[in-house]
Order: structure tokens, then sequence, then C-alpha cells
């Protein structure tokens, strides 16, 4: 049962999705923003239930989508504690194990290319006994390694993470790991070992002056990826000039920001439509005069099968639709969903809520009720 593996040819990332084949649970391993509805049309195909998003390390070069797949599949987020990830749900540690249906995936800090890298292996239970995988991130690449040069890197550090650790797991596993430039898709411990350009039979000094040496340039998109993927990915665009003009988007009209949007219902110009789940909606707060039609419902995040019905009446007449969720994440996919019925749909920046802050919590960076906008409490 090998893992699904995914690529994104804008970053050369790989994408990996783990599952038990009884329970159906799976495991999504670095996933990529702009690949969003290829990992969903992948589990939706599989048939599979996303139980985690988890992240190797802070990505430099390439933002996140784990924010994203917990709205969208009602995963749990999980990254390393040393990354200081705040949003994520899960803060993992050296030796944590996580658990999707009777599999069991085991965590490995492995530091070096940032302080806080984690590398994860899995034995798959199989018809012919267990298959043995790591999931090395940019911590062990295909014949490298991830660089030291920046975001808290230790050549020292990756040196031990590679010699110490993960070639001390058995020869005959597999390594899957977070990028190849070259269009290879894996390797062996066995293999790294013995032929690893930058690692293998050198010295402590011999790889640290090997990787003092690299001069490689800047990651074209550090200095925004960095901070989107501290926060899983999940980003506030919505303010200044832009508040009251509608930003393009694909596959629906367009987002506004909360303020435009409520301009356009006090006008009559739009029908709010709130689709977050019952539940949220009565334990969080609602829109007074808001259409409430939920895209996903618990249990379970199941898509809710009167949506399209009740899109199509709320739209009848060419009404326009300002669609709000928790932080403007379902709100797009059911825009776009809207939109592929032929009405005219607009997602709502930020949503009721905000994104989660550094203390993983809502409502304090940004949202509807953020910007004093009308709700009520059941």
């Amino acid at each position: 049962m090998p893992p699904i593996q995914l690529f994104d040819a804008a970053s050369c990332t790989f994408t990996y999705i783990l599952f038990d084949a009884a329970s159906r649970e799976a495991v999504i391993i670095d996933p990529v923003d702009q690949q969003l509805q290829r990992d969903l049309q992948v589990l939706r195909e599989q048939g599979l239930k996303l139980v985690w998003a988890i992240e190797t390390h802070a990505h430099a070069d390439h933002i996140t989508s784990a924010g994203l797949l917990a709205e969208h599949a009602g995963a749990r987020t999980a990254a390393p504690e040393g990354c200081q990830i705040g949003t994520a749900a899960v803060q993992l540690a050296d030796g944590q194990v996580l658990q999707f249906g009777g599999q069991q995936l085991r965590c490995l800090h492995t530091p070096g290319h940032t302080a806080g890298s984690m590398s994860f292996v899995w034995e798959a239970d199989g018809s012919g006994g267990p298959a043995r995988h790591v999931f090395s991130g940019d911590t062990l690449l295909i014949g490298g390694c991830g660089r030291t040069d920046f975001q808290s890197g230790s050549a020292e550090a990756l040196y031990r993470s590679l010699t110490q650790v993960l070639f001390a797991l058995p020869e005959d596993t597999t390594v899957w790991p977070g990028h190849d430039y070259q269009g290879r898709t894996h390797s062996t411990i066995g293999q790294e070992k013995r032929g690893n350009a930058r690692v293998a039979g050198k010295t402590l000094q011999q790889f640290v002056d090997t990787m003092n040496q690299l001069n490689l340039p800047k990651p074209q998109r550090i200095d925004e990826a960095v901070p989107a993927n501290l926060t899983s990915g999940l980003r506030h665009d919505a303010g200044g000039d832009a508040l009251l003009s509608v930003r393009p988007a694909q596959g629906y009209a367009g987002d506004v920001s909360p303020q435009l949007a409520w301009a356009w219902v006090q006008a009559g110009q739009a029908v709010l439509v709130d689709v977050r789940t019952d539940a949220e909606r009565a334990w969080v707060g609602f829109v007074p005069g808001a259409e409430p039609l939920a895209w996903k419902q618990w249990p379970g995040m199941a898509m809710n099968p009167d949506f399209d019905a009740g899109i199509q009446a709320l739209g009848a007449g060419d009404r326009k639709l300002v669609l709000l969720c928790r932080s403007g994440v379902r709100s797009v996919a059911a825009a776009q969903r809207a939109t592929e019925l032929g009405l005219q749909a607009y997602n709502i920046l930020e949503g009721f809520e905000g994104d989660p802050d550094t203390a993983a919590q809502r409502g304090r960076l940004g949202g509807w009720r953020f910007h004093g906008l009308p709700w009520r409490q059941s």
C-alpha cells in the first residue's frame, strides 16, 4: 500500500496522501495551497476521510493548504513544535505517534534544514508484511539534503539528523523526499547511506564545509511563504483601499470584504448566504437576516445534498449572492459551485470569525464580528 505521491511543478514539492485501506482514514503531508482542488479531488475519488494535515516544517518555497484542508475536509492540523506554527491544532514532539485508522505515523525530530524540521515514519501493514516508509521533507533529498543557510538552519544539526537518525532506519526503508528537481520520485535509506553526494562517507567537518560553500540564491517566495506558513497558510487580505472594491477570483465572481458585502446587503443589491453548519450558527453566532444554507454539515462535515437546490432558489432572478463561512474558505468552494450553476456569487473575505492568531484563537485578527458588523448570539 504505497503512499499517493503528488507533485507541484512550480515549487517542485511532493505532497503525500497516506491512508488506511479498511477505515479509509487518510493523512496528507506537506500540501500546497495552489493544489487544494487537486488534493480534494483525489480524496473524493479514493473515498478517503482526511483526519490529519501535517507539515514537515515551515516551508520557504510554497504556501501550505493545511488550514484550508481543515476547513474543507474537517482534518486536524499538526506541525513540529519547534517550527512555531501556532495555528496547528497539534504540536508534534519527537517520538509522538499519529493514528489514522489502523495505521500509525511516527514523528522523528530531524533538525538542520530548520530547527523544528521533522520526518515521519510509516510502517504500512499489508498482505506481504510491513512496508517501511519515511517522509523526510527537506532533511533528506534524493542524492542531497536541504540547505542550512537561513531560517534557523544548522549544518551540524543536519549532519546528526542524517547520520544518526535517518540512516539508523532499516536500509530497505523507502525515502519519500519533500522535493526533487530531476524527475526522481523515491529512494531508500540504503541507497542514500552509500551514495548521497552531500553526506555519504563524509566527516562532520567535510559536510559543514560543503554546506557553507553552496552559495545558493534566496528562495523567491521566502518573504511571503514563511509568514503565511506560520499560520497554517491562512492569510488576511482584506484591508486599505481594497475594502470597498471587488477582487478578481478564479471560478466565481470575486472576493469582497465584509464591509462591502454588508453595504450591498443593506442597499438590497445582494443576498447574504451563511454557508456554515447549523451548529456553528447556533454556538458561535449568526448575522440577522442572513439566509442559512450549509455547504457541509456536522458530523463528519458531509456535503449538504440540498445545497444546489437551495442556492439556486436564493439566486433566482439574477440576484447577487455574497457567501459567508467561518474564515472565508468553505465560502470559496460554495461560490465556485454556485457559479457552476449559473449564479453570480462572491466570497466574503475573512468570514465570520477570521483566521486563528498565534495562540490559535479566532476573532482577534479579522472577520465579520471583528469589524463590528451586525451579529447575534442564539
